[in-house]
């Protein structure tokens, strides 16, 4: 596998899998910038197919002012397809024209799985082996993966935590299945503003001069936008060794704090509602038992794989910033410094857009 294939784009078959939601449309958007390298198609594969239209109609109707070129390429190089990681024959049918492949498909509520925990297997694990498997039946020479994780795969107690870390295993053992090919995970916790997010959720509660919801006082969040997020994929696409799995290092904040920031005041209405099943008080990105087998690599952490066939040495770059485990409870910001944060995202109820989703 050579360094010019990790580290881009240009000219690949682009797949990304669950491509509808928050995280898969800015993916999406930033790959058709050309950040990566120009590569020649970009699919959507969701069951989805009103985002997906909705996402088609966006493309169309943008402002085309800075460089009409580049946007029609981009129109050109868009694909949209229905399609559903539950299904053997769908993976088999999208994979095996793919170069490179994001697989962000996933079930990602942790009261939802909760209920519905056939229907998480059935996604987030089964979703996992049908691709791996689809990979190794095409008998591709070569094929880059990078899977997207959480927080809650790490030391996991609720349903949706159980799945993805079996996904996380599932991807990293498949590069003994098809050696030729490289797959790779990033772990992350949750997207500030994202589809379904707390954020965008007090914003309209503070609008309408509501007390906002606090399920425990104790509980604190790492900080990421989508942006963030994306940033660490391409790193990980880029530098990551076959079962690596990539973590960023974030700030975090106490939900209180965060609420308070949202509203803009040092004090406003709380109400304390109790933890929703499956809930954790604090997000942890690196267990105890992972620290021995982590590194700094530049501004990540990389978890190296757990199988020994797959380990390369490797000398940190920096010593690892914390002793335990890496959770959001360790050194949360002030509420100050949270404050100017969401301001700077225009993520508090005076900045925010006034109409649509914050992220679509």
């Amino acid at each position: 596998m050579t360094d010019t294939m990790k580290a881009t784009l240009e000219g690949a078959r682009v797949l990304i899998l669950g491509g509808t939601g928050s995280l898969g449309q800015r993916l999406f958007h930033r790959i058709l910038a050309d950040e990566m390298g120009s590569p020649e198609s970009v699919t959507v594969v969701s069951r989805d197919e009103a985002k997906q239209h909705a996402m088609r109609l966006r493309m169309l109707h943008q402002a085309t002012a800075t460089d009409d070129v580049i946007y029609n390429e981009s129109v050109k190089r868009a694909r949209f397809a229905i399609g559903d990681v539950r299904n053997f024959a769908d993976m088999r049918r999208y994979v095996v024209r793919a170069d490179v492949i994001f697989h962000a498909a996933a079930l990602k509520q942790v009261p939802t799985c909760e209920y519905h925990g056939a229907a998480a297997v059935d996604t987030n694990v089964i979703g996992a082996i049908n691709l791996s498997r689809a990979i190794f039946e095409s008998g591709a020479a070569e094929k880059h993966v990078v899977g997207i994780s959480t927080d809650k795969a790490c030391k996991p107690v609720n349903m949706m935590g159980m799945t993805k870390a079996i996904q996380e295993r599932i991807l990293v053992q498949a590069n003994l299945d098809t050696p030729g090919c490289r797959f790779v995970n990033v772990r992350y916790g949750n997207v500030m503003a994202s589809r379904g997010s707390v954020i965008p959720f007090f914003i309209d509660l503070v609008r309408r001069r509501q007390p906002l919801p606090i399920t425990d006082p104790r509980m604190t969040r790492f900080l990421m936008t989508l942006d963030d997020s994306v940033e660490l994929i391409f790193r990980a696409l880029r530098g990551a060794n076959a079962g690596e799995t990539y973590v960023p290092m974030l700030p975090s904040a106490k939900v209180t704090d965060l609420a308070l920031a949202v509203a803009e005041a040092d004090e406003y209405p709380l109400v304390h509602t109790g933890i929703r099943p499956g809930e954790k008080i604090q997000e942890i990105l690196v267990s105890e038992e992972e620290v021995a087998h982590t590194v700094c690599r530049g501004d990540n952490l990389v978890i190296l794989p757990i199988l020994p066939e797959l380990r390369v040495e490797y000398a940190g770059t920096c010593e690892l910033p914390f002793s335990g485990e890496y959770a959001s409870g360790a050194a949360p910001l002030p509420l100050e410094q949270v404050r100017a944060l969401l301001v700077r995202h225009r993520l508090t109820h005076r900045t925010a857009p006034e109409t649509g989703e914050i992220y679509r």
